[in-house]
């Protein structure tokens, strides 16, 4: 075991990352979607898996019990800049949900978002673009719009009950 706990190191990544692309102008690679697992490992109850050849990062705990889960990451620099897109989804593997972590410039989780496998695939079959569909390929704006709000950083966790971006007036 090392000297360092796992969340001081992060925090430090979160730091490096962060003046690596106010110095750059570039995000530095790899870096968002380690911290992305941990925050929501942290934040949601998740267990990390360390085989990755599953096709999903985290099982679920509580009430995600048994769930198996990938986790997207989405650091948002600009709020204004459009065709911000989801990591590719490895849609051929055996999963159930995905998380969306949407970070600020500094990368610290802003929401969390999650979609069902059915209706990631729903999706997908209506995406005009045959090659984006194949690649897995999403706008972080589609993906907003089919899945639920799970976690805010002014909020916590959100109540099902409460939030439901799907429904009407």
């Amino acid at each position: 075991m090392g000297i360092y706990s796992v969340d001081k190191l992060i925090g430090e990544a979160r730091r490096l990352a962060a003046e690596f692309r106010r110095t750059t102008g570039k995000p530095l690679p790899g870096v968002s979607n380690e911290i992305a697992e941990h925050d929501a490992a942290r934040l949601l109850a998740l267990e990390v898996c360390t085989d990755r050849s599953l096709g999903y990062d985290a099982l679920g705990t509580g009430e995600r019990e048994g769930k198996r889960i990938q986790i997207k990451a989405r650091v948002i620099f600009d709020e204004e800049k459009s065709g911000q897109r989801v990591g590719q989804l490895k849609l051929e593997r055996d999963w159930d949900s995905v998380l969306l972590v949407i970070m600020d410039e500094e990368y610290q989780p802003v929401e969390i978002h999650e979609a069902e496998r059915e209706d990631i695939l729903q999706a997908m079959e209506e995406t005009a673009d045959s090659s984006r569909r194949k690649r897995g390929a999403m706008s972080v704006a589609r993906f907003k719009a089919i899945s639920r709000l799970v976690w805010t950083r002014e909020e916590g966790l959100i109540d099902d009950e409460i939030w439901d971006n799907r429904s009407g007036p």
